[in-house]
């Protein structure tokens, strides 16, 4: 224990002897509390804060320990995940693709028991690399809009050049009758510059809005304050789709700093069309009706591969706190170990659990080509710090790490197993997006589709350079101890 000084002198004996009772019980209680349902490493994090700073620590943990959302949010995805399987019963994956090995049809089964939704033939994916063009490309989707648009982001910012004309076309199309939902996360669109203004647009126009995971205590909203909606969905009249891991911001998020380096972030963002279109839509109307009370399942458009506009097959992976599991981890660490040959991993912010990380260097060890592509330098000190101490692990594995030319951030955050499945999505690889985050993923399966992805990862290894385990280790001391520090905090959830 440590002595605690008063700043304004000794106190009576039994006020210390008062304090130093409450010191002990904090520390003998938490020790039972911290470690249910949680991580080793997580509740070793924990403990330490409280054990070095009870009172702060113990005030941190009750008010960003529990990552759980509310009971009445929970039972709401439990219903939507029902009557998904209920209308999807039909769809399994021998009558959608014979030629799948095995361990892809246990991938598929995996999903659908966690995150209900099937895997539907019969799509159309076109990736979209560039930042401006595919902002252009939603713009233009909306503006054929006829019935809905739906829409939700992580980041909302507006300025006149990039996402200035796709806000007019919401607008717009709400003008001429279209029902337009508009979603945005609550703290992650509230920190960007010019979001006053921002919500008066909003409230000048027909557009039916909602602040995702607000925190509002007045109002009776309040949950653990880290929690956010990290998703990028837009559906437009149930017929075409655009995700992937583009906020909807200039690519260089209205930053002042990003103009003076000349920073860009580096996105992937997919165009969709077939079945698929419809899971993407399940995903945003559940986001709705947690925001507003307003079922609109009826309204969406029926999950069948009737409509064919391609021959990709696919699967829509929603996660985070309001399931039960954390369906993008046990995603992730299936697929790569199920890994025969190459694996190939995009990520901004690559912390993984020790599940993901004995995945990746167990493959890498047991001769699998893995190659890991990440940012020179991070936007987040924190979590780059963080990231990067996990680095020499991976590089004694035997994984090749490529890092994305300095100052641009690589965003994008996809990866491929043996020529056979391809996902991406919002989800980075860190326990942020595994347990905090609501995200959204898409498993792609087929070479076809994989060769594409492979060819933008590419395109980054191009722009890349590759660490050399030497060179790593040639560090400074104070660098790798800045790493140290900030894989600690990362643990804290």
């Amino acid at each position: 224990m440590f002595d605690f000084v008063w700043p304004w002198g000794e106190l009576p004996g039994w006020v210390s002897t008062v304090w130093t009772v409450i010191d002990m019980m904090i520390r003998i209680v938490m020790l039972g509390v911290v470690p249910g349902n949680r991580r080793p490493t997580t509740a070793m994090a924990w403990l330490l804060a409280i054990f070095f700073i009870p009172i702060l620590g113990l005030a941190l943990f009750v008010l960003f320990g529990n990552y759980r959302m509310s009971r009445r949010r929970t039972l709401r995805q439990i219903v939507v995940n029902e009557r998904v399987l209920e209308e999807t019963k039909h769809l399994e994956l021998d009558d959608e693709d014979q030629d799948a090995p095995e361990w892809v049809r246990s991938a598929v089964q995996l999903n659908r028991q966690l995150g209900a939704m099937p895997v539907v033939q019969g799509n159309s994916v076109e990736f979209l690399t560039d930042y401006r063009e595919s902002i252009v490309a939603m713009t233009e989707a909306i503006r054929t809009a006829r019935n809905y648009v739906h829409i939700e982001f992580y980041i909302v910012g507006e300025d006149e050049e990039v996402t200035g004309p796709l806000l007019d076309a919401l607008v717009a199309a709400a003008d001429r009758g279209v029902n337009v939902r508009f979603l945005f996360d609550h703290l992650g669109t509230m920190r960007v510059a010019g979001y006053r203004k921002f919500l008066k647009r909003l409230k000048a126009s027909k557009i039916d809005w909602r602040r995702m995971l607000p925190l509002a205590p007045v109002h009776r909203q309040w949950r653990r304050p880290d929690l956010r909606n990290h998703r990028k969905i837009l559906v437009v009249d149930g017929t075409v789709a655009f995700t992937g891991s583009q906020n909807l911001i200039e690519p260089g998020y209205l930053r002042k700093a990003s103009q003076k380096l000349g920073r860009e972030w580096v996105e992937l963002m997919a165009r969709v069309q077939g079945p698929l279109v419809a899971s993407l839509d399940v995903v945003f109307t559940t986001d709705w009706s947690q925001e507003t009370d307003e079922n609109l399942l009826d309204d969406v458009r029926a999950i069948t591969p009737l409509n064919v506009p391609g021959a990709v097959t696919g699967q829509v992976v929603p996660s985070g706190p309001g399931f039960a599991a954390e369906n993008n981890l046990r995603l992730f660490t299936t697929l790569i170990y199920s890994a025969t040959r190459e694996l190939r991993i995009t990520s901004p912010y690559f912390v993984p659990d020790d599940s993901l990380l004995y995945a990746v260097t167990t493959a890498a060890q047991r001769g699998v080509k893995v190659k890991l592509y990440v940012s020179e330098r991070g936007d987040q000190a924190l979590a780059h710090h963080a990231q990067q101490s996990y680095y020499l692990a991976l590089l004694q594995a035997g994984v090749e790490i490529y890092l994305y030319e300095a100052p641009h951030v690589l965003h994008t955050k996809c990866f491929t197993v043996d020529h056979e499945v391809a996902v991406f999505g919002s989800s980075n690889m860190d326990m942020r997006s595994f347990s905090l985050n609501f995200e959204v993923s898409m498993m792609l399966l087929g070479s076809e589709i994989v060769d594409r992805l492979d060819a933008v990862m590419d395109e980054y290894e191009a722009h890349s350079k590759r660490v050399s385990l030497g060179m790593w280790n040639a560090r400074k001391p104070f660098e790798r101890w800045k790493d140290n520090v900030a894989r600690l905090s990362a643990t804290l959830q």
